[in-house]
């Protein structure tokens, strides 16, 4: 039988109902990180709409978290600055404090994710030595730490790739994979936090498996929209074809596969790229649509109800915020909030997968007592005075 990514394993409900303190200390932290990562993914937003991406040219780790601190040292940034394309073809005639507008939003961008380290780094830290985590907890944490190290360096592979000649922005290819990183990072965080501060035999009553095929089809739809998200604004496609539903008078625009090969125009074909965007949000809306629907006539109740009804304001909200975005040709700020309700709509389709996968977390029907009682029984103790 081939495996199937949303047919996940449904564990048998556990005993222990509520998470004790240590986990609850755990859950809130990661919870707390993760919500760091989504206001990163919004500053990086900021900093691609606004042109700001390319303004610090130079990857100093640490001593990049300290600002120019003397007018010599931002007359020299400066000058670096006008040394690439970007300065001369889209900011030509920029002044020092023009840079230095430029500037401050991608110092920003670049400081608070040197403050998502420590933030990570030091509780961690502080769990394992007090022994509140088990070792292969911290095992994976200390992973998590070494791939959000790695996603700054991707950060910098991204940020490179606009210095090359007749460049003005970062590589869209770069872009997406600077951005599916960050993503990854927070869907692990959050499922992590998830798992603390809701462990199993919190609640009782499988899930209908299609239910969680469905919610986990629309999880996987909301991700690849994204991503072709990352792509239309890597190459600036939202400036085009401001009409909607059609593009140009057509529902597919003339140019879709003008170029040679066919797989370029996936990531280079300005009509491609924002009508493989507009098609997946569409199959999105209509999947977390089903989805609330069914879900809604199984009979769902309580957290997994509220998950669902999440689910659907958030990709209702969305779809008619891109729609506006694209209408009024991408403004700044309406940029930068589709962005931002992006990642909500990621994070509603993951509580509700959460919720839906296991038995624990569903809340359709509730086995008889004994049943409960009998599969509590063969559930291992936790580890006492701390959370695996």
């Amino acid at each position: 039988m081939p495996f199937d990514v949303c047919d996940f394993p449904v564990p048998a409900p556990e005993k222990h109902s509520a998470p004790d303190a240590a986990q609850r200390q755990i859950g809130l932290w990661l919870l707390g990180v993760a919500g760091m990562l989504l206001v990163m993914v919004v500053l990086g937003g900021a900093t691609r709409l606004s042109g700001s991406g390319l303004s610090i040219m130079e990857w100093a780790p640490f001593t990049g978290s300290l600002p120019p601190l003397s007018q010599a040292e931002w007359q020299r940034l400066y000058a670096l600055y006008l040394t690439i394309p970007q300065a001369h073809l889209l900011h030509d005639g920029l002044s020092l404090a023009g840079f230095k507008g430029l500037f401050w939003l991608e110092w920003v961008h670049r400081l608070w994710g040197r403050l998502i380290g420590l933030a990570f780094l030091g509780p961690l830290a502080w769990l394992w030595l007090t022994r509140r985590i088990s070792r292969p907890l911290g095992l994976r944490l200390a992973l998590l730490f070494l791939l959000g190290g790695l996603q700054g360096a991707i950060g910098w592979f991204m940020v490179a790739s606009g210095f090359l000649p007749e460049s003005v922005a970062v590589s869209p290819y770069r872009l997406v994979i600077h951005l599916g990183f960050a993503l990854a990072l927070y869907a692990a965080i959050l499922w992590m936090a998830l798992d603390a501060l809701w462990p199993r035999g919190r609640r009782t009553g499988p899930a209908p498996a299609w239910l969680r095929r469905l919610a986990c089809a629309t999880t996987l739809l909301v991700a690849l929209t994204i991503l072709a998200g990352g792509l239309t604004a890597g190459l600036h496609a939202g400036l085009d074809y401001n009409t909607f539903p059609l593009m140009d008078g057509r529902l597919v625009p003339a140019g879709y596969a003008s170029l040679s090969p066919f797989p370029r125009n996936l990531g280079e074909n300005v009509a491609t790229v924002q009508f493989n965007h507009r098609l997946l949000a569409t199959l999105t809306a209509l999947a977390a649509m089903a989805t609330l629907i069914t879900g809604l006539r199984a009979g769902l109740s309580g957290a997994a109800r509220t998950a669902l009804l999440a689910l659907g304001l958030a990709v209702g909200m969305q779809y008619a915020l891109g729609v506006t975005t694209l209408l009024l040709v991408v403004p700044l700020p309406l940029g930068v909030l589709h962005q931002a309700v992006a990642v909500l709509v990621l994070t509603a389709a993951l509580v509700l997968l959460h919720v839906l996968g296991s038995p624990a977390r569903a809340l359709i029907l509730d086995p008889e007592p004994a049943e409960r009682e009998a599969r509590g029984a063969k559930a291992g103790a936790a580890l006492p005075g701390r959370w695996h």
